[in-house]
C-alpha cells in the first residue's frame, strides 16, 4: 500500500484581508484620492471633535443661578439650568407643575404597556389610552374640576406645550388621513372628489399660513360672542393640516396591495368595511410604517411654527429667555438645548419605527 496523504490544515486568510484594516483599505484608502480625503477628513473631525468636547464638557460651567457663575471659555450650561423649569412647562404655576410631571407619567406607563410585546390586555390599554386618557389629561392640565385650579393655556407652554400639540395632531390626523385616503379611492364620485379637494387644497398651502388663518379667521365661522381657545384653534389647524399629507402616505400603502387581495376578499363575501379593516389595512400599514412616521417627525418639528401665533413652545420660550438682559450672549447654549431635546423625540420615534418594520417584516424581503 502506498503512503497516504494527510492535507495540511488550510492556513488563516492574511491580516490585512480581513477585519479594520481590511475594511479601512477598501472604503478609505482605496485610491490616493480617497486617502487624502481620508486624511483630511479625519483631521477636520479630531479637531472639531476636540474643541466641541472641551466647549461643551470639559471647560463648561454647570452649577450656578446668575451668569456671574460663567467664568470659563466653555458653554454656560447654568442658563439652561436656571430656566430648566419655565423651558420645561412655560408659564406654568409653580405649585400646579406635579399636575403635569402626573399627566406625563400616566402617558409614559400607557406608552410603555403598549410597547412591550408581553403585556396582557393590550387592546383594553389602546382603548384607555385614545378615550379615557386625554380627558384624564385635559383634567390635570386646565384644571377647573375636581378642586383644581384652573390654569389658562396662555400659561402652558415650553416642551409641554410641544408635546401636547404633537400628541394631539399625531393621534387625531392618523384616523382621519385614513379616511381620506380610502374616500380619494372611492368609486363614488362625490366622495372622491371631495377628498381630492381636500387634500390637494391643504398639501398646497404652507402650514405657517394654516396657522394664520386658523387663529384669525377661525372665530368667523363662530356664532356671535363665541370664543375659541389659541391653543384650540392651532390644534385644529395642524390636525387637518397633517392630514392631507398623511392621506397620502395611506394612498402609497394601499396602492402597494396586489389586486388578488381585493379579489379574494370579493370571493370571501366580505363587504367593504370587513374587507379594508380585516385584510387591506393591517398589509397596508406594515408597508407604511416608514412614511406615516416620517409624517409625525415632521408634525413634531412643525410645531415650532405656533410661536408666530403667539403660543409659548419649547423654541419659543428660549428665546424669549434669550432676550433677558441678564442672559444675553448664550443663544448657543439655548438652541443647542433645544436641539437635542428635539433630537431625542425625534430619534426615538425613528428607533421605534425600525424596530416596528422589523417586527412586521414578513413574507416581503
Amino acid at each position: 500500500m502506498g503512503k497516504v496523504h494527510v492535507p495540511k490544515p488550510s492556513l488563516p486568510p492574511p491580516s490585512n484581508s480581513i477585519g479594520a484594516i481590511a475594511w479601512a483599505k477598501k472604503h478609505l484608502f482605496s485610491t490616493p484620492l480617497n486617502s487624502v480625503l481620508t486624511i483630511i477628513g479625519m483631521y477636520l473631525v479630531v479637531t472639531m471633535g476636540y474643541w466641541t468636547i472641551n466647549w461643551a464638557f470639559i471647560n463648561a460651567d454647570w452649577v450656578g443661578d446668575s451668569r456671574e457663575a460663567c467664568t470659563s471659555s466653555g458653554a454656560c450650561w447654568v442658563f439652561v439650568s436656571a430656566r430648566f423649569n419655565q423651558f420645561i412647562y412655560g408659564f406654568y404655576p409653580e405649585s400646579e407643575i406635579w399636575r403635569v410631571n402626573l399627566m406625563f407619567a400616566i402617558f409614559t406607563v400607557l406608552l410603555l404597556a403598549l410597547v412591550i410585546e408581553k403585556t396582557p390586555k393590550k387592546p383594553w390599554i389602546a382603548a384607555f389610552t385614545l378615550v379615557v386618557f386625554p380627558i384624564i389629561a385635559f383634567f390635570l392640565l386646565y384644571g377647573d374640576a375636581f378642586g383644581l385650579e384652573r390654569v389658562e393655556t396662555h400659561k402652558w407652554g415650553g416642551l409641554m406645550l410641544t408635546l401636547v400639540l404633537a400628541v394631539v395632531g399625531i393621534v387625531a390626523s392618523l384616523p382621519i388621513g385614513v379616511l381620506l385616503a380610502l374616500g380619494r379611492r372611492s368609486n363614488m364620485p362625490i366622495i372622491k372628489n371631495l377628498c381630492v379637494v381636500y387634500i390637494e387644497f391643504w398639501r398646497g398651502v404652507p402650514l405657517i399660513t394654516v396657522l394664520f388663518m386658523a387663529s384669525v379667521m377661525l372665530p368667523l365661522f363662530m356664532h356671535a360672542g363665541a370664543e375659541t381657545d389659541k391653543l384650540i384653534r392651532a390644534m385644529i389647524g395642524i390636525v387637518l393640516f397633517q392630514a392631507a399629507y398623511m392621506a397620502e402616505v395611506v394612498r402609497g400603502g394601499l396602492q402597494a396591495i396586489p389586486k388578488g387581495q381585493f379579489e379574494a376578499a370579493d370571493a370571501l363575501g366580505l363587504n367593504y368595511p370587513k374587507t379594508m379593516g380585516l385584510i387591506i389595512l393591517p398589509q397596508a400599514l406594515k408597508l407604511m410604517t416608514p412614511g406615516i412616521v416620517n409624517t409625525f417627525i415632521a408634525l413634531f418639528k412643525d410645531t415650532s411654527l405656533v410661536l408666530i401665533i403667539g403660543l409659548f413652545d419649547l423654541l419659543a420660550i428660549v428665546q424669549s429667555a434669550l432676550a433677558d438682559p441678564k442672559w444675553l450672549g448664550y443663544s448657543v447654549e439655548g438652541y443647542v438645548f433645544v436641539a437635542f431635546m428635539f433630537w431625542i423625540f425625534c430619534f426615538g420615534m425613528s428607533k421605534y419605527s425600525q424596530h416596528l418594520e422589523k417586527k412586521l417584516n414578513t413574507g416581503h424581503r
